[in-house]
């Protein structure tokens, strides 16, 4: 049986026949020190081997996801280093995550892959079990809520539902006068149309999800390491191994960035490119002195803002006035984004925000591909045993179940298996050949 690239990686670097030469290095202090998330034990500091069979660098959802997939497949039986340079996760995006899944998007792949994390999600026992510890993760199905006032915006929402349609998702198109009539808090003057989802659409309890790929991770035999990555060692066509910040090097016979919004630094590390930055994006959480008498869906307003329920209150948020990369370590509050963007449109749409109370807010980061804000998944075409799993621009939770598996089956058996998705290669990066994405928030 001809064994696939990353198969005769894994089988060199067992046999010892590789020189690994240093071709990048950043110079970045180590991470401060900082209390562990606790899950099935705290991650250790220093590697406990010289080699791995994988090594992803990132621990946050998608490196867990791609850990726990790959764990738990009969045809690998490789060894698994997860190296995380912030293991209370205090800044990462998967902590700052607002938690929600959809099916609206305007491309197939994208719907196909929320489907399936849709199932997971929601029967954690059938794809993470048998296992009496796993807990329920249900969807809060309250849908997202797109808002069209231009005849543009409304084609797109025809168009895009006439694909989820297709795709078995259950949106629905709704006229002024029908959102007035389900939801009559809203304003719908200045609307021509909107589109709904009520199934499977919503918030689920991301952190479960989160703790559970790590924790089972573990449990099969997988190694979360506290510490960072400053230098990826390199020949011509492969990666060999990565130098840590606490000063050993370990050799990997695949290497898998899942490093969030630091991935393009990652990258470059391997002298590759990747059009991946930081972005911030904001999040208010606030109380509303007049009730709204029924659940808020996730509702996308014309004007960029985004508002649903939580629980008693409601969450808001949108882009910075200047949406453009920031420093990695740029978490600063922007409180005049508050006053004179979410607030007045909010308030706009649904009259009886005129009066709130806003109780806390936060910052974090989207790993935003600039080419098409779709994903990067899957190896170099140069660098075969460099994979990504990258540029997810805030669709990183809801995707994880999809693209842990993908990548996984990937690595086992050197094809996608279950969904193909070749449509987020790195290739279509080199051929400037965006994967066009039109419903992002």
């Amino acid at each position: 049986m001809r064994r696939t690239a990353s198969q005769r990686l894994i089988s060199d670097l067992r046999s010892g026949s590789f020189k690994p030469v240093i071709v990048s290095c950043c110079e970045r202090p180590m991470s401060q020190a900082s209390s562990p998330l606790t899950v099935s034990g705290l991650p250790s500091e220093r590697p406990a081997k010289q080699s791995y069979d994988v090594v992803i660098v990132g621990g946050g959802i998608m490196g867990s996801a791609i850990a726990w997939s790959l764990s738990q497949r009969d045809d690998f039986g490789g060894s698994i280093l997860v190296i995380e340079r912030d293991p209370s996760y205090e800044f990462a995006s998967t902590s700052h995550t607002n938690s929600c899944i959809r099916q609206q998007f305007s491309t197939e792949i994208n719907i196909r892959v929320s489907q399936y994390g849709v199932d997971f999600i929601q029967d954690l026992q059938s794809h993470m079990g048998p296992d009496p510890r796993l807990p329920d993760c249900p969807i809060q199905a309250f849908g997202y809520m797109y808002l069209a006032n231009s005849e543009t915006g409304a084609a797109v929402l025809r168009e895009n539902q006439a694909l989820q349609a297709r795709c078995g998702a259950g949106t629905r198109l709704l006229t002024p006068q029908e959102l007035a009539q389900a939801y009559p808090f809203y304003t719908v003057d200045d609307l021509l149309l909107a589109s709904h989802n009520p199934v499977n659409e919503g918030y689920f309890e991301g952190a479960t999800l989160f703790d559970w790929f790590r924790r089972l991770s573990r449990e099969a035999g997988a190694t979360f390491l506290a510490n960072e990555v400053l230098a990826i060692q390199r020949d011509a066509e492969r990666v060999t191994g990565v130098t840590l910040a606490s000063g050993e090097q370990v050799q990997c016979g695949l290497l898998v960035n899942a490093s969030g919004p630091r991935a393009a630094a990652t990258a470059a590390m391997a002298g590759l490119s990747l059009p991946v930055e930081p972005r911030k994006r904001l999040t208010f959480i606030f109380d509303s002195a007049q009730p709204l008498g029924q659940t808020l869906p996730l509702t996308i307003d014309p004007s960029g803002v985004h508002v649903r329920s939580d629980g008693p209150y409601f969450m808001a948020g949108c882009a910075p006035f200047d949406d453009r990369a920031v420093a990695y370590d740029d978490f600063e509050d922007l409180p005049e984004l508050w006053e004179e963007r979410v607030w007045p449109a909010i308030a706009e749409r649904i009259p009886s925000f005129d009066r709130l109370k806003l109780m806390r807010s936060w910052v974090g980061h989207y790993a935003y591909n600039t080419l098409d804000q779709n994903a990067v998944v899957g190896p170099h075409p140069d660098l075969s045993n460099f994979y990504f799993a990258n540029g997810f621009s805030g669709h990183g939770l809801q995707q994880s179940p999809a693209i842990g598996r993908g990548l996984a089956e990937l690595i086992a058996t050197g094809a996608y298996q279950s969904l193909d998705l070749t449509a987020f290669s790195y290739q279509r990066l080199l051929d400037n050949r965006p994967l066009i994405e039109k419903a992002v928030i």
